[in-house]
């Protein structure tokens, strides 16, 4: 969701009222209700350039563009707010909702490896603590999603700020959620824990939380959280929206503005250990979408590998359910760069 930025986003309706005023019949509505547990849905994926130039780049510096696409579906009209993301093997890739509803789809790329499409979509409600579906948008309001080692599911969520843990069942599915630890700190309402994911490195059951000011916490299952150093946003038209961790210690975390001049930006910084007492530990190159560039409410991040060894970055945007956003998912390849080799030594002559 859009947080602090709500007052911005008026705006930006207000400069393009007359647009929307002029805009073609929508289609017909239908059903608002999502699909059946593990039911399919099809799904429409439309290929999107990098950016509106022409010819449009192939890189943003040494990120390499592997594909993106926009997603819809004719099924449902739940197919919205998209939040978060997590891509496990074999191409399978999960997302939540702001309506409180887990997206599964699975990743189709074409025989270079670019990001061409999603197949096997379905669409289904998480349950509550009662096992019944979230009863309202207070209750449903998912932003941040974390798979554990053993396969267990975490989910935080604003307006009712709490993170809940879904367990892995034996036979593929999820059990009843129940409550697990959150950082013991106010959130405005529509202001919550944006960005959440697994941290193995710290432990199985640790998980980083992100605030969407920039806050960070070290939290497990077992034991409480602790406030790490913030990763603050460059201005207060940022805000924190993602988190994704690498193999090691370090992560990659996902910024999202807008305002009604630029519209919206994103950018991917990849931070070496969130722990570290300074929050300056950050790689000197970071994913920047802006200008000409395809871009929108950036507000999930995932990794991959690729088999060239590079790093996947895969960013999906929430649409807010209005019809002038895409639900889109873009792929990036990064390379770094090799580690400059050490100085020479200087040898000192020694005086005669």
């Amino acid at each position: 969701m859009i947080g602090l930025r709500a007052l911005l986003v008026l705006g930006f309706v207000a400069v393009l009222a007359g647009q929307c005023a002029k805009a073609p019949p929508q289609p017909a509505i239908l059903p608002v209700a999502p699909v059946k547990a593990g039911a399919g849905i099809s799904l429409v994926t439309t290929p999107v350039p990098l950016s509106s130039a022409k010819p449009p780049p192939v890189s943003i510096g040494r990120f390499v563009y592997a594909g993106g696409i926009d997603i819809t579906s004719p099924d449902t009209t739940r197919l919205h707010g998209l939040s978060d993301l997590k891509i496990g093997a074999n191409g399978a890739l999960l997302a939540i909702s702001d309506d409180g509803d887990l997206f599964e789809a699975r990743l189709k790329l074409d025989e270079a490896g670019r990001l061409v499409g999603l197949t096997d979509g379905k669409l289904s409600g998480l349950k509550g603590l009662d096992g019944q579906p979230l009863p309202s948008k207070d209750w449903a309001d998912a932003e941040g999603l974390a798979v554990l080692t053993n396969g267990d599911r975490l989910v935080s969520f604003e307006r009712n700020h709490r993170v809940w843990l879904y367990p892995a069942l034996p036979n593929g599915g999820l059990g009843l959620p129940r409550a697990v630890n959150k950082p013991a700190t106010t959130f405005p309402d529509n202001e919550g824990m944006e960005a959440l994911t697994a941290y193995p490195i710290a432990g199985p059951d640790a998980y980083l939380v992100g605030g969407e000011e920039g806050e960070v916490w070290l939290c497990k299952v077992s034991a409480p959280c602790v406030g790490l150093a913030p990763q603050s946003p460059p201005d207060f038209t940022w805000g924190l929206t993602g988190f994704a961790s690498f193999d090691g210690q370090a992560i990659a975390a996902l910024y999202r503005s807008f305002d009604p001049v630029r519209g919206w930006r994103g950018q991917v910084r990849f931070v070496v250990d969130p722990r570290a007492p300074s929050a300056k530990q950050v790689v000197a190159a970071n994913l920047t979408l802006d200008r000409a560039t395809t871009r929108d409410n950036f507000e999930g991040v995932a990794l991959a590998k690729t088999p060239a060894g590079a790093t996947r970055v895969y960013l999906l945007s929430d649409d807010n359910d209005f019809s002038l956003e895409r639900t889109l998912l873009l792929a990036f390849d990064w390379t770094p760069p090799p580690p400059a080799p050490p100085a020479p030594a200087v040898v000192k002559k020694r005086r005669r």
